[in-house]
């Protein structure tokens, strides 16, 4: 998206002066980075009823600098370094140069190179009590209101109980920081919040001709406020109210010195009709499906759904649940299992398609088997490029991985029109009379055209390369989109020169062989 969000938690029972301090403080960390154009945060919730944001969830929009200018190089640092200069040299100045610009991956995570390690934002925005994530502005939306989880990977942890949620909760995230690829494991604090109780004595009220609503109501006035009147400017309407001034509201002591009247026109202090205390709570009670959760946050550093499977096997030795409570997995891996199911048909279906196609154009079951043998080949260019580069399985390999069946579906019948226009045009010349016309004949079809097949390759691997090196905005995607598909068309186009020629060899001299058998039979009776 070009933009970062940063997203901390903390403790929710955080004082607003301190949460104001942590924004600076961490806004003014961010903005060291020269990478970095504007930094904006905000700490609670905003002026809006339907963004019910605690007082220690802090969003911070980190804009980027557009220019790629600005942005730091690092050193590279390739296999083929120690070769002579002369092999070096091209390589370095087309496909792999010795200085790139930062991704933003390594600008959060950090980055090595000849001068050492260098930190990036998520160590140097590094706070006790502060778990950090740094996702991105969109995206996190969608993905809090998909999942609920705001981290690429979430732990709920629902039952009756919120004490026994918060000590789950807190045994969870230390069991999952030693799971290999954990980042950071943040439970979120189902306590830290302060609540003021106001016990009325119902004795002591009576005693008074007092009666619950009575002590109530100067209570809600004095420390909420009571409407008197309402301001007009034009065509805006603002509330006047009314209540004590801060300094006699703002401890126990000072609210139990309200006056409360009676019938009889006495005051009594609240202090003689009820008990003021400050009692710990929860500052929000989380639920779904009617029943109490409380979550872990979890940012992995590798694949999701490997992740979740190793650290799933890990919580089910160690963690020891009780009774009545319950553990389900959220956040990307949820989208990752809903893109496996549909996975599941929609390979199988497009691969069921392009034999159908096939079979029109070609009517012959063994011509499609042919083709389709591409689809294994190319596999294996595909994998071995996506562990070059680094690149896990994702949604936009596997569309990729799909795409790349129909270019060996094209690729293949254009190899297998070749070699089929020689054979017929040598069977029907005469010249179909030994193996070794055979021979000639697929040696004819694969050779001599092998022009135009590597130009029909060459315009869909030309087309893709460029994507490789896409920094903008979804370029991301478009990577892993290309990979498989450039990985696969390199292997698939070698099997298709080397491994095509031989299947038809030996397929048409089994024709061939069976033909002149029935001829010689015939003749015979």
């Amino acid at each position: 998206e070009g933009d970062l969000l940063y997203m901390p938690t903390t403790d929710p029972s955080i004082s607003i002066t301190k949460a104001r301090q942590v924004l600076q403080q961490t806004d003014k960390l961010i903005k060291t980075f020269p990478e970095v154009d504007s930094v904006y945060g905000k700490i609670g919730r905003a002026d809006s009823a339907t963004d019910p944001a605690p007082l220690d969830m802090v969003e911070t929009v980190v804009r980027l600098d557009t220019d790629p200018k600005q942005w730091r190089t690092r050193s590279m640092h390739y296999w083929f370094d120690d070769a002579p200069h002369w092999l070096t040299w091209p390589l370095h100045h087309t496909l792999w140069p010795t200085q790139q610009r930062l991704t933003m991956d390594e600008l959060v995570n950090g980055w090595d190179d000849g001068d050492g390690h260098h930190p990036g934002m998520d160590a140097v925005v590094r706070f006790p009590g502060l778990g950090n994530l740094w996702p991105m502005p969109i995206d996190n939306r969608l993905k809090m209101l998909s999942t609920g989880i705001k981290s690429p990977v979430g732990l709920k942890i629902q039952g009756p109980d919120l004490r026994t949620l918060a000590r789950l909760a807190e045994e969870a995230s230390a069991i999952l920081r030693q799971v290999p690829g954990t980042l950071n494991a943040y439970p979120e604090r189902a306590f830290g919040g302060y609540y003021l109780d106001i016990n009325i004595d119902r004795q002591a009220a009576a005693r008074y001709g007092l009666t619950i609503l009575d002590v109530q109501d100067v209570i809600s006035s004095a420390v909420g406020g009571m409407k008197i009147s309402t301001a007009v400017e034009g065509l805006e309407r603002f509330p006047i109210n009314i209540r004590y001034a801060r300094d006699l509201r703002d401890d126990p002591a000072s609210l139990k010195q309200i006056l409360i009247p009676t019938p009889s026109g006495a005051q009594i202090p609240l202090g003689e009709l009820a008990s003021v205390q400050i009692n710990p709570g929860p500052p929000m009670i989380r639920s779904e499906s009617g029943r109490p959760e409380s979550l872990v946050y979890i940012v992995p550093t590798r694949d999701v759904g490997r992740y979740v499977a190793d650290a799933r096997r890990i919580i089910a030795q160690k963690l020891a649940l009780p009774i009545g409570y319950t553990l389900a997995w959220s956040g990307e891996f949820e989208q990752i299992q809903e893109t496996n199911a549909r996975l599941l048909w929609a390979v199988p279906l497009t691969l069921l398609i392009i034999a159908i196609l096939l079979y029109m154009a070609t009517q012959s079951i063994f011509r499609v088997i042919v083709v389709l043998l591409a689809v294994p080949f190319s596999l294996v260019g595909a994998m071995w490029l996506l562990w070059f580069l680094g690149y896990h399985l994702s949604g936009a390999v596997w569309v990729g991985m799909i795409a790349l069946a129909g270019l060996d579906a094209e690729t293949g019948l254009v190899m297998l029109l070749y070699l089929d226009n020689s054979f017929e045009r040598f069977r029907a010349e005469g010249r179909m009379k030994s193996p070794s016309d055979l021979w000639d004949a697929v040696h004819d079809g694969a050779v001599k055209r092998i022009r135009p097949k590597t130009m029909t390759v060459a315009a869909a691997f030309i087309g893709l390369v460029p994507l490789l090196w896409a920094q903008g905005t979804g370029a991301d995607v478009m990577r892993r989109l290309a990979a498989p598909m450039l990985g696969g068309l390199f292997t698939s186009f070698l099997m298709e020169l080397l491994v095509y020629p031989v299947i038809f060899y030996i397929a048409k001299s089994t024709t061939l062989r069976r033909d002149r058998s029935a001829i010689t039979v015939g003749d015979f009776t």
